[in-house]
C-alpha cells in the first residue's frame, strides 16, 4: 500500500528546495536572503506563502520599463539634452551645489534624471498650509492635471479635491489620476466611479484582487505626485486626507512636510508620472510640448533653486533614493537632521550615520515617540543604542505623529519626499524625493527641524543601555524580521 504521508514529506522537502534556490538566487541582499530562508524552513508552508507572496524581486525582473521614446534615437538625443543641460546648471550656480556635485551627478549618470535650475521651491508644513495652495493650483490650471497617491481618502478633503478636478475636467482639461490600489482601497467603489463619471481619467497602480494573499501587495506605489500644466509640481510625505490637517476636529497632531515646485524641477516629476500612467493604463503616451514646456535659460531669472528628483522602486536599475542619501551623509562635513517616521536602516545606511557621528559630524534623528506599528517601532528601537554609542543625537517626538520624510545637510542641501529611512522604501515600494540645492531652503527646512525638537524628548544613551533586558531581547528579535517590515 502507497504510504502517502511519505510521498507528502518528500513533495514538501523538494519544493522547499526550490524555493530555496529561487530565494537565493532571486534576493540581493544578504540579510534579506538569510531572513527568507529561516522563515521559509522553520515556518512550515506559511513561510513559503509569505516570500511568493512579499519576496519577490521585481527589481531583478524589472516590472516595467520606463522608457517613453519608441524611437531609440530620440531618445538618445533626449538623454543627451539632459546631460547638457544639468552641466550647463552645474556650471552657472552656486556654492551648495558645487560641494555637493558627486551626489548630483551620480543621480543624474543612475537615473538621468536633471540638475534643473530656476525653480520657485515652497517648503509647505502640514496638510493645513498644503491643501490651499494644492487646490488654488487645480483652479488656474490651463491644460492638464496629473495626480498620482497612495493614500486618498473619501473624506473632507479628499471630496474638495474630488470637486475640483472635476470640475477643471468639464472645463476641457484632461485630469489624469492615478491611485495605489491597497493604500486607496477605501475609495474603489464610490470616489472612482464619482470621478471618471465626472470626467476624470482614473485607474489603479498594480490592482489587488486577492488583498490577504496577492504579491503585488508588496509592491506599493508609495509616491505623492501632483503636476499640473508641466511647471508646478507638489512632493512629500503627505497623503489627500483629513488626519494631515491639524484643526479642532483632529485628536492627533500630525506632523508633515510637502513642497512645491515651480519650474523645470517639475518634469522629471512628470516624467515619472507618463510612465507610471502608460503602465497603469495600457497607454502609449509620448514626450510632448504640452508636457514637457521648453527648459528657461540658465541666467535672468528671479528664482533659482536648484532642484533634482530621485526616484526608485522594483521599475529601477538600482536603489537611487537609498544612494542619494548615503552620497548626502557622506559628503556632508557639519551637520545632518534627520525626520523619519518609519527608521529600520539596514547595515550600509547605519554604518554611514556611525562613520559621520564618528567624524564629528552632527548627526540628530527625529522619530515618533511612539509608532502606528508596534513591530515596526521595535525593529527601529534595536538600531538606537548603536547610534547613541557613537554620538548621534536621537530626539523622541511627542506633540502627535510625525511623518515627515526629509533630511538636511549643512544647511546646504535639503530631502523632501516620500521615502522613509527603511528596508521597504529603499527596495520594495515606488518611492520619489525632492533635492534641493540651496541654503535659503536647507536652512528653512534646519529652522522647522529645530522647532520640531522642542517638541521632542532626546534618549539619554544611558539609560536607555540601563533599560532591563527583555526590551532588548524583544527589540533585537523584532530586528531579525527588519528586512521583511
Amino acid at each position: 500500500m502507497m504510504n502517502w504521508w511519505l510521498i507528502g514529506e518528500i513533495t514538501y522537502v523538494l519544493i522547499l528546495i526550490l524555493v530555496c534556490l529561487r530565494i537565493v538566487y532571486d534576493t540581493r541582499s544578504t540579510t534579506k536572503t538569510l531572513a527568507y530562508l529561516l522563515f521559509a524552513i522553520f515556518v512550515p508552508i506559511l513561510g513559503m506563502i509569505f516570500y511568493f507572496s512579499f519576496g519577490i524581486n521585481y527589481r531583478h525582473r524589472k516590472m516595467y520599463s520606463k522608457k517613453l521614446y519608441e524611437n531609440d534615437d530620440l531618445a538618445a538625443k533626449f538623454q543627451q539634452n539632459i546631460l547638457n543641460y544639468s552641466e550647463q546648471t552645474f556650471k552657472h550656480n552656486h556654492a551648495a551645489v558645487i560641494s555637493n556635485k558627486e551626489l548630483a551627478f551620480m543621480v543624474l549618470k543612475d537615473s538621468m534624471s536633471p540638475l534643473t535650475a530656476n525653480n520657485a521651491v515652497k517648503v509647505l508644513v502640514n496638510g493645513e498650509n498644503k491643501f490651499p495652495e494644492v487646490l488654488e493650483a487645480i483652479k488656474n490650471a490651463k491644460h492638464h492635471i496629473h495626480i498620482e497617491y497612495y493614500i486618498y481618502e473619501d473624506d473632507q478633503i479628499g471630496t474638495a479635491i474630488e470637486n475640483a478636478l472635476i470640475a477643471k475636467a468639464k472645463e476641457g482639461l484632461t485630469v489624469r489620476f492615478i491611485y495605489d490600489d491597497f493604500g486607496s482601497r477605501d475609495i474603489r467603489k464610490k470616489l472612482v466611479p464619482r470621478l471618471k463619471a465626472g470626467g476624470v481619467l482614473a485607474f489603479p497602480f498594480l490592482k489587488v484582487h486577492f488583498m490577504l494573499l496577492a504579491n503585488r501587495l508588496n509592491y506599493r506605489n508609495h509616491r505623492k505626485i501632483i503636476v499640473i500644466d508641466g511647471n508646478i509640481a507638489f512632493v512629500g510625505g503627505i497623503n489627500v486626507s483629513d488626519r494631515y490637517i491639524n484643526n479642532n476636529g483632529n485628536k492627533l497632531y500630525w506632523r508633515d512636510t510637502h513642497l512645491r515646485i515651480d519650474g523645470p524641477g517639475t518634469q522629471y516629476l512628470q516624467y515619472l508620472f507618463l510612465c507610471d500612467w502608460n503602465f497603469c493604463a495600457g497607454e502609449e503616451l509620448q514626450p510632448d510640448r504640452c508636457f514637457f514646456p521648453t527648459l528657461p535659460s540658465q541666467q535672468g531669472e528671479k528664482e533659482n533653486k536648484i532642484v533634482q528628483i530621485a526616484a526608485s522602486g522594483p521599475d529601477s536599475e538600482s536603489p537611487t533614493i537609498l544612494f542619494s542619501i548615503l552620497q548626502a551623509i557622506n559628503l556632508a562635513t557639519e551637520e545632518i537632521l534627520i525626520t523619519s517616521p518609519y527608521f529600520i536602516p539596514g547595515e550600509s545606511l547605519l554604518d554611514a550615520l556611525t562613520i559621520a557621528s564618528l567624524s564629528g559630524i552632527k548627526v540628530k534623528l527625529l522619530v515618533p515617540g511612539k509608532s502606528d506599528s508596534i513591530l515596526v517601532n521595535a525593529a527601529a528601537r534595536s538600531y538606537y543604542n548603536d547610534l547613541l554609542h557613537s554620538g548621534v543625537e536621537i530626539y523622541q517626538y511627542q506633540k502627535g505623529f510625525v511623518h515627515a520624510k526629509t533630511m538636511v545637510t549643512d544647511s546646504k542641501v535639503a530631502i523632501v519626499g516620500t521615502a522613509n529611512m527603511d528596508f521597504r522604501s529603499f527596495d520594495l515600494n515606488f518611492e520619489v524625493n525632492a533635492i534641493v540645492y540651496d541654503n535659503e531652503i536647507a536652512t528653512e527646512l534646519r529652522r522647522v527641524f529645530y522647532e520640531d525638537l522642542k517638541d521632542a524628548r532626546p534618549i539619554n544613551p544611558g539609560q536607555w543601555a540601563d533599560r532591563p533586558l527583555y526590551k532588548h531581547l524583544l527589540e533585537k528579535a523584532a530586528r531579525l524580521l527588519s528586512p521583511l517590515l
